[in-house]
């Protein structure tokens, strides 16, 4: 036992940061996966634009903002449920036409589904970006950034997928007021509890 030696404090920080990252972006990846998949390939940067100045949004309220937001009683937070819902019913208004015929979904869609996925996000990056020094808490940074670029990676990947495309094609319209009501559910849902 004496060989063990105790575990850095950056790798400690890098392992954190990399974990609390992926836990929290699992939804936010399957709604941008499934966004891309039905917007336009010409409209691909902008959403990708809307996703990646969310997440940064994120990070900002988590580094900055996190000691205001523990004052702020937690059922407030779900507010941010008007977000999906207000998609939900712009949504099922356009339900009857097909992808191609939707207004095109780009950085302000994707930034505000981001933003209303952002609570347990928050909730966990608020300690992260808390941690002992301005360094650790840039390499948390630093380590979000890098998760962001492959999480956006990936995600065009799928979406670009010929399957994936029709699928989503033929799909989404139907869907996705019923994706959007229940994101929206969730975050009242995590707001509550």
């Amino acid at each position: 036992m004496d060989n063990l030696r105790p575990v850095h404090p950056v790798l400690v920080t890098i392992i954190g940061a990399a974990v609390a990252y992926a836990g929290t972006m699992i939804d936010n990846f399957v709604a941008f996966a499934a966004q891309l998949s039905v917007t336009p390939r010409e409209r691909h940067r902008r959403a990708v634009e809307g996703q990646v100045i969310g997440v940064a949004s994120l990070v900002a309220i988590a580094a900055t903002v996190g000691d205001v937001l523990r004052a702020v009683p937690r059922p407030l937070t779900a507010l941010f449920a008007v977000a999906p819902w207000w998609l939900a019913a712009r949504a099922w208004t356009e339900r009857g036409r097909t992808a191609d015929e939707v207004p095109a979904r780009g950085a302000m869609t994707t930034f505000l589904v981001t933003l209303a996925l952002g609570g347990d996000n928050l909730g966990v990056w608020i300690p992260l970006f808390r941690l002992d020094g301005v360094a650790r808490g840039l390499i948390a940074v630093a380590v979000v950034a890098l998760g962001e670029v492959v999480f956006v990676t990936a995600a065009g990947a799928i979406a670009r997928h010929p399957r994936v495309v029709r699928g989503a094609r033929r799909l989404t319209p139907r869907l996705i007021p019923f994706v959007y009501l229940a994101l929206g559910a969730v975050i009242v849902i995590e707001a509550l509890t």
